[in-house]
């Protein structure tokens, strides 16, 4: 019995002694506790620590993820952080305790509670502490980083204190974070994830909003950009993805091919077998593709993927001038194609045709035998390793894109492994694509947005994917999506304007998504396709050199907002998770506030290795990290990007930047009046001129009204004299050049004005 008491009153005293620490040292009770408890499950890093400074009033402003940001910067920051939270989820005995031993400012509900909380966190400043926000204002659902709330101004009024930007990497996925579609009830992705923390260079206290925002989305970007080993291999993950597909369909398209997910990976890996021993010399790189949008051009792409190569799409809207100008530029020496379609086009490359007709009597049982064991029994870890899968690093790359050749002769995008992997994850966070998807393939894979999501989304995040060749051809497209009750529709204005006409409303009837893009969505076109067809368009916004996705509007069905807005029309989206933009003035690159139109520059994982053999263009176009995408646009107060216009298509006339676009969309209205069908009527370009420096030139169809009614209808839609031209800016065309793809051909309508107005001078 002694033996017993003795134990117990040793405990009795610990307990006391801890209790006393608890009660006296709360603070470093509470880290000695966290600190190893979190150093099981994570590994902390801190990025930029010299930033923090070591005493006097700071503001710490970060992103906001999951439900542990708070503890894990109090973790990863060796100063004390004063957070000002929500008190509504403080309520419980624990909780209080806790945040009363790192003296959390707690904002009850309540006018007065919130201004005493703000007032609290100034003194806090003012006395120099280290107080932090989560200027969200709650957690986000996607990892886009959302509005910056006004209440940090309020709380920096009479201040000296350093806003210091910080951005937390790496928590989402955790049971804590949304991912996935909802708090704690899931699996965590991963154990022992690193969680790192990026502290930004100190700014003043009266730095705007928008530009702290700017900061920290930076540091995101740049995080993102540290880590890009962590996307997914993509040829890694489609091999999977189709595995656990099974029998269960996995790719169709218009020429009636269907295939499994089990089946279409057995005869990738086939033809993979195949075009080494028959085709590929062990060095070759870039190989040609020359395939509409197929089941067949799926197979090929990825195979060339999994054997490492890198796969070219090219073109064949083009001439055979430009499309050899193409396969020069990357030194393809091999384009496959098929029989059926090089009939149709009236080329002559310099590279040797591949018939993959001829080359599929060429697959082998042996190659068949081995590709079906691939598929079916050898584990996936060991086939990586056969494959050599596991020696592709994240800046390896994976495809060229060409440009659409718009301003000139197409470049070609070298886009690494990460580029297309980090838009494909994104993609997969925004829209939430699962299983039970099918999406519409209409794009073709060699535009960058078929390339990334049409081909690589749709086959490695669950979906199924459905493929024809021509956009434009509504009547098949309605077939298709109403036979295999297609989900997801990613298109632009001009094909939707057709589908609304050539489409009966049961057609579509299984459409949750429609995401547009490639031009401006018309407003009407919004109201008008929901009501025929029961689903809203959102609009989003990339280029190729961006891989190509830079922004997105969150779609209806897809909405997972809370205390926060995720669709704007007339925006094109926030930018993606690790996307950062900013808006610049042309003429001095100073950054621009909230609401001013600038010049867009954006960074970012996705960001373009560089051209293909243009290191002169490369250098040009990349500056620090950050693309020139050539638009001009604005940032709104929520952080939702609007596009105005391209910086090529404004003319400087007496001093004033004047917009080509609006100019165009005014007489495309007056052209139309009246007139029922979709073709473009007019564009806009300028000409050098002597006294004013350039001036606009209108090219356009032929029309029942005069330049004189023109010029009235105008006017009378309130543009201003300088927008409108004279008599003589007024030139009739046969037809508006257009690109294969459906876009102006600017080079081509440049031209035809130079050559025009020469004529007439």
């Amino acid at each position: 019995m002694n033996t017993f008491y003795t134990v117990l009153i040793i405990f009795a005293v610990l307990f006391a002694i801890l209790g006393f620490i608890a009660w006296k040292f709360p603070r470093r009770f509470v880290r000695a506790i966290f600190r190893p408890l979190l150093e099981i499950f994570y590994r902390g890093r801190t990025v930029g620590l010299e930033n923090l400074p070591a005493e006097g009033g700071v503001m710490i402003v970060s992103n906001h993820v999951s439900w542990i940001d708070g503890i894990l910067i109090l973790w990863l920051l060796p100063r004390n952080v004063r957070f000002v939270v929500d008190g509504g989820n403080f309520h419980s005995a624990l909780a209080k305790y806790l945040s009363g031993a790192f003296d959390t400012i707690l904002m009850m509900g309540g006018p007065k509670a919130i201004g005493r909380a703000l007032r609290s966190a100034r003194e806090g400043l003012n006395n120099g502490d280290v107080v932090g926000i989560f200027a969200e204002g709650t957690i986000t659902r996607t990892g886009q980083l959302q509005a910056f709330k006004p209440g940090m101004t309020k709380i920096l009024q009479k201040t000296n204190a350093q806003v210091v930007p910080v951005y937390l990497e790496g928590i989402w996925g955790s049971i804590f974070s949304f991912s996935g579609g909802r708090f704690f009830k899931k699996w965590p992705t991963q154990f022992r994830r690193t969680i790192t923390l990026y502290v930004g260079e100190p700014l003043p206290p009266e730095t705007p909003i928008s530009t702290i925002r700017t900061r920290v989305q930076t540091l995101g970007s740049k995080a993102q950009i540290d880590n890009r080993q962590q996307f997914p291999v993509l040829a890694q993950r489609v091999l999977r993805c189709w595995r656990r597909r099974g029998s269960r369909m996995q790719a169709a398209d218009s020429l009636g091919v269907e295939a499994g997910g089990r089946t279409l990976l057995i005869r990738t890996l086939a033809l993979r077998r195949c075009l080494r021993r028959e085709v590929f010399a062990a060095d070759e790189k870039f190989v040609g593709v020359l395939l509409p949008p197929s089941v067949g051009a799926v197979a090929v792409n990825v195979a060339l993927a999994v054997d490492r190569r890198i796969s070219a799409n090219l073109n064949y809207t083009v001439s055979s001038d430009v499309m050899n100008h193409c396969i020069r530029s990357t030194g393809v020496k091999h384009v496959l194609t098929s029989d059926r379609f090089m009939e149709k086009l009236d080329l002559n490359l310099d590279a040797e045709i591949v018939s993959l007709d001829d080359l599929k009597k060429k697959v082998s049982m042996t190659d068949k035998a081995i590709a079906f064991l691939q598929a079916t029994i050898v584990p996936a870890w060991l086939l990586d390793r056969m494959l050599g899968l596991h020696k592709v690093t994240s800046d390896d790359l994976l495809t060229v894109i060409f440009t659409s050749g718009s301003t000139g002769m197409p470049k070609g995008v070298l886009l690494s492994n990460a580029n297309v992997s980090h838009n494909v994850d994104a993609v997969g966070r925004a829209v939430r694509l699962d299983q039970a998807d099918t999406i519409i393939g209409i794009l073709p894979f060699f535009h960058s947005f078929g390339y990334a999501v049409t081909l690589w989304a749709a086959q490695t995040l669950g979906p199924a994917g459905v493929y024809h060749f021509n956009p434009l051809d509504a009547k098949q497209i309605g077939k298709l999506v109403q036979k295999y009750k297609a989900t997801v529709l990613l298109a632009t204005p001009t094909f939707l304007r057709g589908y609304l006409k050539r489409v009966p409303p049961e057609q579509f009837q299984s459409l949750d998504v429609v995401v547009v893009g490639a031009e401006k969505m018309p407003m009407d076109l919004f109201d008008d396709f929901e009501q025929r067809f029961g689903v809203r368009p959102v609009e989003g916004y990339g280029m190729t050199e961006m891989s190509p996705l830079v922004s997105v509007n969150i779609p209806i069905s897809r909405s997972m907002a809370k205390y926060q807005p995720d669709r704007v029309e007339g925006s094109v989206g926030r930018p993606l998770p690790g996307i950062s933009a900013k808006i610049i003035s042309p003429d001095d690159a100073s950054e621009l506030s909230t609401g001013e139109d600038g010049l867009l520059l954006v960074t970012g994982p996705n960001v373009m290795r560089g051209y293909a053999g243009q290191d002169d263009l490369t250098k040009k176009a990349l500056v620090d990290g950050w693309y020139s995408t050539g638009d001009i646009a604005h940032i709104d107060a929520d952080g939702f990007l609007h596009i105005t216009g391209r910086l090529s298509r404004f003319s400087k006339i007496g001093g004033e930047m004047v917009p080509h676009v609006k100019v165009e969309e005014e007489v495309g209205k007056l052209l139309k009046e009246g007139e029922d069908d979709d073709q473009l009527r007019a564009c806009v370009t300028a000409v050098p001129d002597e006294k004013k420096g350039e001036r606009l030139i209108v090219l356009y169809t032929k029309t029942a009204k005069s330049v004189d009614e023109i010029r009235t209808g105008l006017r009378a839609a309130g543009l201003a004299n300088l927008f409108i031209p004279g008599n003589e800016g007024f030139i009739e065309v046969n037809e508006v050049p257009l690109l294969g793809t459906g876009k102006l051909d600017l080079k081509a309508v440049k031209d035809l004005a130079l050559e025009r107005t020469s004529k007439a001078n």
